[in-house]
Formats: structure tokens, C-alpha cells, sequence
């Protein structure tokens, strides 16, 4: 990779920018300085400085963030704030985008990367990766809905949802439920209630495919997954 394109990649300015950086002298590739914009360096056997400070390079980014309400699973927007205004510069400039969406209200689990091919994997339809939810629902949920869940229900626009696995954690006025699915249609567990005559009042993704929600991250909070989880997230296939 060339040493201007790696400093641009990772935020210390543009394409011009970093040459004047490197016209400085204040780059270094194991202890030589460069000046060369066009010298290509491998960032995983050389170490690269700047004004002696070592420069960590990856070319994918992936972190695991608990999703506040309020906040859009998009990259920019307008209007509402997005995932990734939640995230530092020196995330923000590899350029990562939200896998998947979560409803503006919803909290819990969201994936965020810019590792394409990954987020393909995980998202196309023919791959079926669960999704569970946790969610409190206006009413009682009975039995009779988690055999309609298991046959899979008939949304308002005349779909017919694939079977999802519904748990009921406690029952009552109020029910607390899990439901897991291998669809992410719009508004997909809230119109799947809709379809038995019951309201979701708080939905809370817990888990994506082998990936759970690290409890000790407020709302709001996100973190990088360690080496496992991503090699967990790469060699997942659906049972």
C-alpha cells in the first residue's frame, strides 16, 4: 500500500495534506524517514511513525455497539442523529456503516463495519442468520401465539413470515417474550404482534448469529470485537 494512500485511509489529512506530512520528514518506516508519497510499505511487518508515534493501520474496523432509542441505523441523515455520529474520528474514518437496521426506537445489538463482503453474508436472505429479540408486549401471550409464530404469521401486506421460535419469559397484562427470526422485513417483530392482535411497547436486540450483546455496554456505548468474535462471525454457518 502506498505510505500517503495509508495515512489518508486512517484521517491525517487529505492526499495533499499527507505529502506536505511526509515532505516534513515526520514520517517514518522502521526508523528511515520517508518522503517518497508513492512508497508502498506493508503496515503488518514495517512499523510506521509519526513525529515518533507508531501508527496501528487495519484495513477492517468492526465493533459491537447497545444501540440507544432516538438514534437511526444509518451512516448520515439529515435530521436525526445516526449510529455513527455516536462514533470517535479515529472510527469514524475507516468509513464503517451499520449491518443491518434497528427501528429509530429500538435498542440492543448493531453491528458496525466496513467489511462488506462480511455484512453480505450476514444479511442476505439466502442465509437465514437468526435474530433474537427481547421484547414486552401490551398483552398476554399465550401458547396459541407461539404455535402461530412456529407456522409463521400473515403480515398486513398479505407476507406470510417464515416460523419464528417465540419464548414467553413471563406472562400477564404485560408479557416479556424472546423471539428468534431469519428475516429482517421492515418493522418485521412488531407487525409479526400486530398479526395476533398484540402491541410491542420495548424492543431490544440481544443477539445476531453467533454475536451477543455485551451487557456491560450502556446504551449508547460500542467497543471492538475481540479476535474470537470476528472469527466467530466468519466462519458462522447457519445449522
Amino acid at each position: 500500500m502506498r505510505i500517503d494512500k495509508m495515512l489518508a485511509n486512517l484521517g491525517y489529512g487529505s492526499r495533499k495534506e499527507v505529502k506536505q506530512l511526509l515532505k516534513s520528514g515526520a514520517v517514518k518506516v522502521d526508523d528511515a524517514v520517508v518522503k517518497d508519497a508513492k512508497q508502498h510499505v506493508n503496515p503488518e511487518t514495517e512499523i510506521v511513525t509519526l513525529n515518533g508515534e507508531i501508527i496501528e493501520y487495519k484495513e477492517f474496523i468492526y465493533l459491537m455497539m447497545n444501540k440507544p432509542p432516538g438514534v437511526l441505523s444509518a451512516t448520515e441523515d439529515n435530521n436525526d442523529e445516526t449510529v455513527i455520529d455516536l462514533l470517535e474520528l479515529e472510527d469514524q474514518v475507516y468509513e464503517p456503516f451499520p449491518v443491518g437496521r434497528l427501528d429509530k426506537d429500538t435498542e440492543g445489538l448493531l453491528l458496525i463495519t466496513n467489511d462488506g463482503q462480511l455484512a453480505h453474508r450476514l444479511l442476505s436472505p439466502k442465509k437465514h442468520v437468526p435474530k433474537t429479540y427481547f421484547a414486552v408486549i401490551d398483552q398476554e401471550v399465550t401458547i396459541e401465539d407461539v404455535k402461530a409464530f412456529a407456522q409463521g404469521v400473515v403480515l398486513d401486506d398479505g407476507y406470510k413470515t417464515k416460523p419464528g421460535d417465540l419464548k414467553i419469559l413471563k406472562s400477564g397484562i404485560r408479557s416479556d417474550i424472546e423471539l428468534t427470526i431469519t428475516e429482517g422485513k421492515f418493522h418485521q417483530v412488531k407487525r409479526m404482534f400486530q398479526a395476533v392482535g398484540k402491541r410491542v411497547v420495548y424492543l431490544q436486540r440481544i443477539s445476531m448469529g453467533p454475536l451477543a450483546l455485551d451487557e456491560t455496554l450502556e446504551l449508547g456505548e460500542y467497543r471492538e470485537l475481540t479476535d474470537e468474535e470476528v472469527e466467530l462471525l466468519k466462519e458462522y454457518q447457519v445449522k
